[in-house]
């Protein structure tokens, strides 16, 4: 793969335990740029029952481990010989029959299949499957995760036709396992909705190549329609004429270390020894433009491939909608109700923050809702001329998804945006902890508040909010609330 790409840098490389939140995200999560973490896995539970010891001071996967502990019905496997259009085939097997196969147990195949055919597991919901078993802590740089926040209290999507059984578990989270032999491979790719990752070493080496997003053009053909699938292939320079130009970082990362993963960074990944890696993909205010962009380009495309039936059906921009669903995991609606409800804890946690009780603590934290809902508001604004949201596309949505962002008090004492709200509210609490804990936190949550930072027991936080609007009909609504907010707080 090496002599194939213009490697032009390494990724830096920083000791995570010395690195402030901020410091973090003005180095790297702002200016979207990669970065490998040392330091921040020593208390891992998965470091030691996961791993045996290897050379010197080297772990390896303990597979029997996983075969006794967790017996997945089934898990995901990626054939890494065999292409299936532009990823690599996937197969679903039993965990005991993936480990078989990686050690070549005689009932698991002929040793020239066994060695014509790397499996990678990839995508294990590892954390929704075994919720009790903590393996890991979340770094507080990647907390701020409103992705995850999400799902585990919301469904991605709410009509009935799209939210089917097998959609909804694979979009039940975005915490993922990997595990796989020496010689295994992930294809060149673009993380699920432009989001941000992060990818823990529990054991192994892998071999990380990153292309920037100015240059992400050079990888496709002249149409930009299809990619360049593999950095292992012979690249045609008639279909591909601008790879040449391709300038690319490189990073070996090893045991214990963390990679952050921006946004739009085409990336390969190679394991160089054999290796166990968690993996999250996620998303905040500081990307959330980029998540909206993938999803109007893709809508684009979607809306493209089925113009020629356009006079012929019924609601056709609910189609346009229900394909994007399909092909990028999320629609204009699905997007629209998840930004409707960090709006509303934003502005909730931001209202606390301005009260004279605990303003002195932490009236610092407090820009950091104002950064939230000033991103939140740029996508809103963006969204109020796209087609879906005129008022005759909206008769024909699902009332599912309509009362979802349009009833701010429905909204309100939704169980649902409860709970994603009081874990909102701990993250935060979490990423300012050394302020916060100068506050006598309330623990109880009082009726009618559930930010962690609210004292008082008569808190009129919904009458608030409704006070500054109660219907969120369509994305010009959603600014107009964000602006009330933002001039109430006095920002």
């Amino acid at each position: 793969m090496d002599g194939r790409v213009k490697v032009v840098g390494q990724v830096e490389r920083v000791d995570g335990a010395s690195l402030t939140y901020a410091e973090f995200v003005d180095r790297f999560m702002a200016p979207n740029r990669p970065v490998v973490l040392t330091g921040l896995t020593a208390s891992w539970r998965a470091c030691e029952d996961w791993t045996l010891p290897g050379p010197g001071d080297l772990r390896r996967p303990n597979l029997s481990f996983f075969a006794r502990n967790f017996p997945s019905p089934l898990v995901q496997v990626a054939d890494c010989s065999s292409r299936e259009f532009t990823d690599q085939k996937r197969l679903e097997m039993s965990m005991q029959e993936f480990i078989d196969h990686w050690v070549g147990d005689p009932h698991g195949g002929s040793a020239g299949e066994r060695e014509n055919s790397l499996l990678y597991l990839k995508d294990w919901h590892f954390v929704k499957e075994y919720p009790d078993y903590i393996s890991y802590s979340t770094p507080t740089f990647f907390v701020d995760d409103w992705l995850n926040m999400y799902l585990d209290s919301h469904p991605m999507h709410r009509d009935s036709d799209i939210a089917n059984h097998k959609n909804e578990v694979n979009c039940s989270d975005y915490r993922f396992v990997y595990m796989g032999a020496k010689g295994t491979w992930t294809p060149l790719h673009a993380d699920v909705f432009r989001s941000y990752s992060w990818s823990a070493n529990v054991c192994g080496r892998k071999q990380w190549l990153f292309l920037s997003p100015s240059q992400s053009h050079r990888i496709f053909d002249r149409y930009m329609r299809s990619s360049v699938c593999s950095l292992n292939d012979d690249i045609s320079e008639k279909q591909f004429p601008e790879f040449n130009k391709t300038e690319w970082l490189e990073c070996i990362q090893e045991q214990n270390e963390i990679i952050f993963v921006p946004s739009g960074w085409y990336h390969q990944v190679q394991n160089l020894e054999d290796t166990i890696s968690i993996n999250h993909n996620w998303f905040n205010a500081y990307n959330l433009l980029w998540v909206w962009n993938l999803l109007y380009e893709d809508y684009k495309v979607a809306k493209e491939y089925i113009e020629d039936i356009r006079d012929i059906c019924d609601d056709f921009e609910g189609l346009c909608q229900r394909n994007l669903a399909a092909n990028t995991g999320m629609n204009f609606y699905d997007f629209f109700v998840f930004i409707v409800r960090f709006a509303l804890a934003n502005i909730i946690e931001l209202y606390h923050r301005q009260q004279p009780e605990v303003a002195t603590f932490l009236g610092e934290s407090a820009h950091h809702f104002v950064y939230n809902l000033k991103s939140i508001r740029n996508v809103a604004s963006t969204m109020t001329t796209t087609e879906a949201f005129t008022t005759e596309n909206l008769r024909s949505i699902s009332e599912d998804n309509r009362s979802a962002f349009s009833n701010v008090k429905r909204i309100l004492e939704e169980e649902n945006f409860r709970r994603l709200l009081i874990t909102l509210s701990k993250s935060y609490e979490h990423i300012h902890r050394g302020k916060i804990n100068c506050l006598k936190s309330c623990t109880s949550y009082l009726k009618g508040c559930l930010s962690v930072i609210c004292l008082k027991s008569d808190c009129n936080i919904v009458d608030h909010i409704i006070s500054l609007i109660d219907e969120v009909c369509v994305p010009a609504d959603l600014v107009t609330l964000i602006d009330s907010a933002l001039a109430d707080a006095s920002f």
